[in-house]
């Protein structure tokens, strides 16, 4: 996992094949919170278990419950108590396998599939994708993914002319993947257990996910531009992980919080509406003998970066976006604002980013909405208002936002690891 100096030049080229790297070993929010504990495991943190007390010795810890992953680092010295915490999401829109997902019609196999969030299905049309998440048995959690085994198929233009004029998709009839043709007995679970090396009668619980398997890459006239999936938000759940693993210089305790479900609403247990980020903040603040006072004056200096993906200028569609405003890839990291606090940027957190990312060397860019365009929201708000902690808003410029394939610039990622990394470090 690669870092970066404050200041260093970078075309973003080796940030962005280690990007890929996590992309493509995260399949699911729960391989991407596996993973993201692996980094820094490597990297020296060490794993906390939820049941056992809390450590107030410095150095780094990270903890993982289900597809979320929180870590956190306590200096040598920490004259003036803080948090500075870096938010993001370890899910993405798309579909989530059913229960009993095997079905045959006229004489394909086809597997049942709810959408999760708010994908574009069309972009799912005509390309391979498999199965990703844990399988539950009577002796644990089994993280499994297979190779390609479904398929959206398209109808034909010969077939309904008006594919080609207006594409409407239903949402159970249309988006129902083949996985087999003239196999009746065919049991697509038992395949995916099999993967696994379980029998399907081992298997009493599942959370399985589609994802794409084609593979990250760049493309472009200079090589700058890249195709991914789920960039919204592995990529700044990643720079999230470069910049906390060379945080050891920081004056406050630093965090990093990457919850699941926020694709539907961060409202559960591991969703940023939820108690863990508190509970462990809680728990930190009484490992260390803080009492109510001092913890609570710690919140007050406190700050968080909340870290989503934004949109940059789509050229076909300019009138989308504010006249005023349109971000470009390879032109830094979005700060985004809006009136109506779907995100939680205000002048004082703006600010703070805004001289992080000076000192680092990092160019900004801003985002608001047209003013005639529903503008979406991200964990910010729901965090400021869950810890009452201020929040800043940030994340890089995309096109194709909740497509099976996204697009960023290839120093942008980079770049926001490295404005993390000198909010990290107070500067």
């Amino acid at each position: 996992m690669d870092s970066y100096r404050p200041g260093q030049p970078s075309d973003g080229s080796a940030h962005i094949e280690s990007l890929a790297a996590f992309v493509t070993a995260s399949p699911s929010s729960f391989h991407a919170a596996d993973r993201a504990a692996e980094l820094l495991l490597v990297s020296g943190f060490v794993e906390v278990t939820e049941t056992e007390p809390f450590s107030p010795l410095p150095g780094g810890y990270v903890l993982v419950r289900d597809g979320s992953v929180l870590a956190w680092r306590i200096p040598e010295r920490l004259d003036s108590p803080a948090f500075r915490i870096v938010g993001a999401h370890t899910d993405s829109p798309g579909f989530v396998l059913k229960p009993e997902p095997t079905s045959s019609f006229v004489g394909w196999q086809q597997a049942g599939m709810e959408v999760y969030g708010g994908p574009l299905p069309n972009s799912w049309l005509d390309r391979e994708f498999g199965l990703a998440g844990r399988l539950v048995t009577a002796d644990g959690v089994t993280l499994v993914r297979t190779g390609p085994l479904l398929r959206i198929p398209q109808v034909a233009p010969h077939l309904d002319r008006s594919v080609n004029e207006r594409l409407v998709l239903d949402r159970q009839q249309h988006l129902h993947p083949v996985f087999a043709v003239g196999r009746p007995d065919a049991d697509l679970l038992a395949e995916v257990a099999a993967v696994a090396g379980l029998d399907r009668r081992q298997v009493l619980g599942h959370d399985l996910v589609a994802f794409v398997t084609e593979p990250p890459a760049t493309f472009g006239l200079d090589a700058d531009l890249f195709a991914s999936p789920r960039l919204d938000n592995l990529a700044s759940v990643h720079a999230g992980l470069t910049a906390i693993a060379a945080a050891d210089d920081s004056d406050a305790i630093t965090v990093l919080a990457c919850f699941d479900h926020e694709e539907v609403g961060s409202a559960s247990a591991t969703g940023a509406s939820g108690p863990l980020l508190e509970t462990v903040l809680t728990r930190i603040a009484d490992a260390l003998g803080w009492d109510v006072q001092t913890a609570g004056a710690a919140r007050a200096r406190s700050v968080l970066v909340s870290a989503d993906a934004g949109h940059a200028v789509h050229p076909n569609y300019p009138q989308l976006h504010d006249p005023d405003h349109r971000p470009l890839p390879n032109r830094g990291p979005l700060i985004k604002f809006n009136a109506n606090q779907r995100y939680a940027t205000d002048a004082v957190g703006e600010a703070i980013w805004r001289r992080a990312c000076a000192a680092a060397g990092v160019p900004t860019q801003d985002f608001v909405s047209n003013n005639a365009v529903p503008c979406g929201s991200t964990i910010g708000p729901l965090s400021a208002t869950r810890l009452g902690i201020r929040t800043v808003d940030v994340g890089i410029p995309l096109l194709s936002m909740h497509s099976a394939r996204e697009l960023c610039g290839v120093r942008d990622p980079g770049w926001l690891a490295q404005g993390m990394r000198a909010f990290y470090a107070g500067r």
